[in-house]
Order: structure tokens, then C-alpha cells, then sequence
């Protein structure tokens, strides 16, 4: 089981939470950190979307088990369905965090793109999306992430977590290259709802 460091759990409102893992390292944390949510949220239903790179470093079944739900896999299905996935999952949550976001992820995100049924349904959905992006070397410092970042930072739904100093797999070196705890993006998240809230609330008096 993981344990956050801080003894006071982050307040988290919402009702259903989709928890998207894609294919970082990081992401085998995820059943730790499922198991987390469930203990911590008793009153929060979730469910687990894995992009395909994201079943090399985490098994669906064990995602399965302690989720207690069946896996969705980001991928459009082969045969026909009586509801479109997209917006299936459009309509059930009223959060999304995805943990741990990889570069291409934040990547197709910021571009607008819509290739699988997570990611129009996250291009699409008004509710609030928090992304933890987990790094290589030097992708931080990037143009390239820097310009998605600040692309995202626009969208009023959004939050990111920047990564956190750590020590990389590949290079040994302490970068920032690790995705923030999963509390840490919970709070970004309530956060921006709280803030999404107020707004709306000012243009209904006003």
C-alpha cells in the first residue's frame, strides 16, 4: 500500500474519477495508488483507463482486482458497440487524472489530437483534468514540452503537476523527470474546481 508523507488527506469532492495511466514507468505505481483511493475515498467510484504502451510496465489484471471494475483500454474497439466510448466516458466522469502523463501524451493533448477514445473524450469534456507528466532526461527544459505546458495552462479545466527532481533510470542523474504523487495532482484538481466554481457562480450574479 502506498502511503502519502502528509498525515492530512487532500479533500477531493468529486463522485467518479477516471484514472488514465499511460506508458511511463510510473505507472506501475498504479495499483498501489488505486488501492490508496480506495481506502482514503470510500465514497469514490473510479475507473482505470490504460493506454497500450501502459500494459508493458503495469498487468490490467491486477489493475482489475483492486479496482474492482473491468480495465478500459484505450483503443477504438474492432467491433460495433451500442455506445461510442468516447463519449461513454465523456459522461461518467466528473474528474480525470491521468497519472502519470508521458511526453507524447501531454503531447497529443495539447496539439488537439483525437486519435483514441480517452483522449477525445478528454478534448471534448468541460470537467476538471489534471495531468502528473513524468519525463525523460531533459524533457522538462524543452521547447517542445514547455510550449504544450503553457498550451495547457490556457485550457481553464486543466492542471499540471510539474515533475518532481529525481533520480532517472536511464541517466543516474537527480532531473526533474518524476510524475508528483498522486495527492499532490488530487489537490491541483479540487483546486481548479473550487476556482471553476466561483467563476461561474460571479457570472450568474453578475
Amino acid at each position: 500500500m502506498i502511503h502519502h508523507g502528509s498525515s492530512a488527506l487532500p479533500d477531493f469532492s468529486f463522485r467518479r474519477l477516471l484514472l488514465v495511466g499511460t506508458g511511463a514507468l510510473g505507472v506501475s505505481s498504479l495499483p498501489g495508488w488505486l488501492g490508496w483511493l480506495r481506502e482514503s475515498y470510500p465514497h469514490l467510484e473510479t475507473r482505470v483507463a490504460l493506454t497500450r504502451q501502459a500494459t508493458t510496465f503495469v498487468a490490467p489484471a491486477a489493475l482489475t482486482a483492486i479496482g474492482g471494475k473491468p480495465l478500459f483500454h484505450d483503443e477504438w474497439p474492432t467491433r460495433p458497440q451500442p455506445t461510442a466510448p468516447h463519449v461513454e466516458l465523456t459522461e461518467w466522469a466528473d474528474a480525470v487524472a491521468v497519472f502519470p502523463a508521458t511526453f507524447h501524451f501531454v503531447s497529443r493533448l495539447a496539439l488537439g489530437l483525437a486519435d483514441t477514445p480517452v483522449m477525445l473524450a478528454l478534448q471534448c469534456t468541460g470537467v476538471p483534468v489534471g495531468l502528473a507528466p513524468a519525463l525523460p532526461p531533459g524533457g522538462f527544459e524543452s521547447h517542445a514540452f514547455r510550449t504544450h505546458l503553457a498550451a495547457l495552462r490556457e485550457r481553464p479545466n486543466v492542471v499540471v503537476a510539474e515533475p518532481e527532481v529525481g533520480r532517472s533510470v536511464s541517466t543516474g542523474r537527480l532531473e526533474r523527470t518524476t510524475a508528483a504523487a498522486l495527492p499532490t495532482l488530487l489537490e491541483l484538481i479540487e483546486k481548479r474546481h473550487t476556482e471553476l466554481a466561483a467563476t461561474r457562480s460571479e457570472g450568474e450574479q453578475g
